[in-house]
């Protein structure tokens, strides 16, 4: 029976080395509950380690490699076949930083099937061929809709990816031998170490061939990176700001001593419990200066303001999230990435006036209970006053976005520079330039209208 199994083995890696797959090594993903998945490398060669998450895009599988804010992830793209239409690196969402890595920041990938020969006019690469320069390991042939199931059921946990060993006790030790995501400070770890200017021409994007030129610049902006995209900051350059990105733990006062006219706080990856650094300066800056937070930025302003986040069972990671805006009852589909989550009733006791007179949270926590009722439900902060739920997840009924009422700032908890994803919520990045010209109605936008502003996508057939 052995010398069947060699000889069926050695025949299947033969017919698959005179596919375009080519030779590959086995390679093995095991989860910290002991749950194994077999299947071939297609990324380097090696072992790691790390939190295994999924994201559910169908496109954009190059921005999700080089997003920052995986760092210490191994990502599972739920999509079956990733690679298809190669790599351009115009694309890449590393940071601008003149002092970051060229690598990327994630662990390790999972797929169903990669494609080793794909086909696009842009494409310069292969996936496989960039993990494997990069020295990022990767599993292909994984069943990746039992392991997304699995996730789900179970939720996020640690686990490792090897090329190395097979045995169960050696993929054991080297799972030990990991931290945890939870108290890790992985932000340091990807934002950049000291300042740097970039305007709209330093950004020139991949893009400009359906893009319209940026607008003037005429709003000085400090990003806090902790781990931003280079999507966002081309967003920002479009919308008219000139950017001084900064460390993620710069002192409050460092950045007041440059007059910004508004504070950008980024996306970033792990644990923001842990970021103490840059909620501490987030605290100083309420009140000071307009604050505009995204992601990891959202969860900044919650912390600063005395709230508590949570880890989600299995997170948010994807291109097509639905939120709410209970300002507009628009549906917005987000790009989103994270594992953590605002817990809202703990900004503050309701003010009912300006809840539709309701004075307590919803017992099970569920915040789609203002999306039925058609309220952008107010709570009394201790520490910044009114604060308003201004987007509600519909999948889970999690918090999305809030807005500070008597201090100039507002965060979301997706994506909105669509990188990859859609572009229904363009228009926070136009809502922050009203924030900092003064406009109190800044989130007052027809978002349907702004998410197609500076696309020339069609206009030669609109004049043909």
């Amino acid at each position: 029976m052995k010398a069947n199994h060699r000889r069926g083995s050695a025949l299947a890696s033969a017919m698959l080395g005179a596919t375009t797959k080519g030779a590959t090594q086995p390679a093995v993903l095991m989860l910290s509950d002991g749950t194994m998945f077999y299947g071939r490398s297609c990324g380097a060669s090696g072992t790691a380690v790390g939190e295994v998450c999924f994201n559910t895009s169908l496109e954009g599988y190059f921005e999700v490699l080089t997003d920052p804010s995986y760092a210490g992830q191994i990502v599972t793209m739920t999509y079956p076949q990733i690679g298809n239409y190669g790599i351009d690196e115009a694309d890449a969402q590393l940071s601008c930083a003149p002092d970051a890595p060229a690598a990327p920041a994630l662990r390790a990938m999972v797929v169903r099937d990669m494609c080793r020969t794909p086909s696009n006019w842009r494409s310069v690469t292969s996936v496989p061929a960039y993990l494997e320069r990069h020295g990022i390991v990767a599993i292909e042939g994984v069943d990746t809709r039992a392991l997304v199931r699995h996730l789900r059921e179970t939720g996020a946990q640690k686990g490792v990816v090897s090329t190395e060993f097979a045995a169960a006790a050696e993929l054991r030790a080297a799972l030990d031998a990991a931290p945890d995501l939870v108290g890790q400070n992985l932000v340091e770890t990807v934002s950049c170490q000291a300042s740097f200017d970039l305007d709209a021409e330093a950004l020139a994007s991949s893009r400009a061939f359906s893009l319209a030129p940026a607008a003037p610049a005429c709003h000085h902006v400090v990003v806090y990176d902790c781990g931003v995209k280079r999507g966002i900051l081309e967003n920002l350059a479009l919308a008219g700001c000139r950017l001084t990105v900064v460390p993620w733990d710069t002192p409050a006062e460092d950045v007041l001593a440059l007059h910004p006219d508004g504070v950008f706080l980024s996306n970033g990856p792990g644990d923001p419990d842990a970021v103490e650094g840059t909620y501490a300066q987030v605290q100083k800056l309420l009140g000071a200066v307009p604050v505009f937070g995204i992601c990891l930025g959202h969860q900044m302003i919650s912390l600063a303001a005395g709230a508590q986040i949570e880890k989600l069972k299995f997170g948010h990671r994807g291109g097509n999230q639905p939120v709410m805006n209970l300002l507009t009852r628009r549906v917005e589909i987000t790009a989103q990435n994270h594992g953590f989550g605002l817990v809202f009733p703990s900004l503050g006791a309701l003010v009912p006036e300006l809840s539709g007179g309701v004075t307590e949270h919803p017992a099970d926590g569920d915040l789609r209970f203002w999306v039925e009722r058609g309220v952008a439900p107010v709570v009394e902060n201790e520490r910044f006053g009114r604060i308003r739920l201004t987007h509600v997840n519909l999948n889970d009924g999690t918090a999305e976005g809030i807005q500070l009422l008597d201090v100039p700032a507002f965060s979301v908890q997706y994506h909105p520079e669509a990188a990859p994803g859609p572009t229904d919520s363009h228009y926070l990045f136009t809502a922050f330039s009203h924030l900092m010209d003064g406009d109190a109605d800044y989130l007052n936008i027809d978002s349907a209208a702004d998410r197609l502003a500076g696309w020339t996508f069609g206009e030669e057939a609109q004049h043909a």
